[in-house]
């Protein structure tokens, strides 16, 4: 049956979904590139919750999605940007989230990273008190049994006077690191208040410092993680990082190219957009495992349409997107979330993700994925 898709300006247009469903890929690891996919919390839609409140979870659903990324092949990075890390999930509930992921990770055999931040602070803090919240929190991940993945910190964006302080607390958190981390580089467009982040605003110098950290101790640094949505810049990084540090890209806009790679280096992932993607990601990099670099990009290129639209500014707000694709693929019975963030995207921007997802075939039964968008869009009034 033909949708009424509302446009941005006012009004509807029709659209016919597809009838066919996404087709099944093979399970089993993946062998040329390390892929992680950054997962999203499932709300609890009975939970009496507001906005400010602690986050409601609805644990069933968050680990069954988990289990489906491990199923294709995937990593899954836990307690990231993704899972709503200060916009919804305070550190009360992060380390709930580490805990029961890392256990059924072991239960399931899958790869997981867990995200290492400071977001049980609460207001300005010391550079102490800082280094001591980021200490609490590798903790928690080292005792799971998960990999730290070392994320970028408000409070330290905050209190840092230059780029010493970013050399002096991250050289301490290394050097006490049990296992090897990932250090992420998340910029300013997926999270204002990291502005500035390294001790400048000036990308190029930032770089420098972010580099000397790693120079430092790479024996402590399993790979970096780059968010600055700059594909050149990324390349240029991945240039110069030390023998056996790994790149793994969190460019939501240009990872088919950067995965793929260029004659002197390429990409592993960490990406939001294979939340949704799970299934064509794996597929996309088990082709590119037989050396068929022009049949990964032929499956990965049509979805980056679909990726810069989640993605579009502003950006921290592509979370809404993920959970409504991952309702209508049928991984969770609504589209709420976490710190009421399901309002953060309006009614036209949902319609086009969901008409990208649909082209792509990425729902599992296209008639129900139908039947849930146009219950969304009769409760918000559209005509049928």
């Amino acid at each position: 049956m033909t949708l009424r898709l509302p446009l941005p300006g006012g009004g509807t247009r029709a659209y016919e979904p597809r009838a066919e469903p996404l087709a099944p890929t093979a399970s089993g690891p993946l062998a040329s590139r390390t892929v992680f996919s950054a997962a999203h919390v499932v709300a609890d839609p009975y939970a009496d919750a507001t906005p400010d409140g602690p986050a409601a979870v609805d644990w069933d659903a968050t680990l069954a999605f988990r289990r489906h990324l491990w199923s294709h092949g995937l990593g899954v990075a836990e307690a990231m940007d993704t899972a709503q890390r200060g916009m919804g999930l305070d550190w009360t509930g992060a380390a709930e989230l580490i805990r029961r992921s890392a256990a059924e990770a072991k239960a399931a055999g899958g790869a997981i990273a867990c995200g290492v931040g400071t977001d049980q602070l609460t207001g300005p803090a010391t550079l102490a008190e800082i280094r001591a919240a980021y200490e609490e929190q590798l903790a928690v991940v080292e005792e799971s049994g998960a990999q730290a993945v070392l994320m970028a910190s408000r409070a330290l964006a905050a209190a840092a006077a230059g780029p010493e302080d970013y050399l002096d607390l991250y050289g301490h958190l290394l050097r006490q690191a049990a296992e090897p981390v990932i250090l992420h580089w998340l910029g300013p467009m997926f999270d204002p208040a990291l502005e500035g982040y390294w001790g400048s605003a000036d990308l190029d110098a930032a770089t420098e410092t972010f580099l000397e950290v790693i120079a430092a101790h790479p024996d402590k640094v399993d790979g970096v993680k780059i968010s600055l949505l700059d594909a050149g810049r990324e390349v240029a990084l991945r240039r110069r990082l030390p023998e056996g540090v790994r790149c793994y890209t969190g460019d939501d806009f240009h990872y088919p190219e950067l995965i793929a790679g260029d004659e002197q280096g390429f990409s592993h992932a960490l990406l939001g957009i294979f939340d949704p993607l799970g299934p064509l990601a794996a597929e996309a990099v088990r082709t590119l495992d037989t050396g068929d670099t022009a049949g990964f990009r032929e499956l990965l290129d049509p979805t980056v349409a679909l990726s810069r639209h989640l993605f579009e500014p502003p950006t921290r707000y592509y979370k809404t997107g993920v959970v409504l694709l991952a309702w209508l693929a049928g991984h969770q019975d609504h589209f709420t979330m976490v710190g009421g963030l399901h309002s953060a995207r309006s009614l036209p921007h949902l319609a086009r993700a969901y008409e990208l997802a649909d082209g792509l075939g990425l729902f599992p039964d296209p008639a129900r994925a139908e039947a849930r968008m146009r219950a969304l869009l009769t409760v918000h009034g559209v005509p049928r």
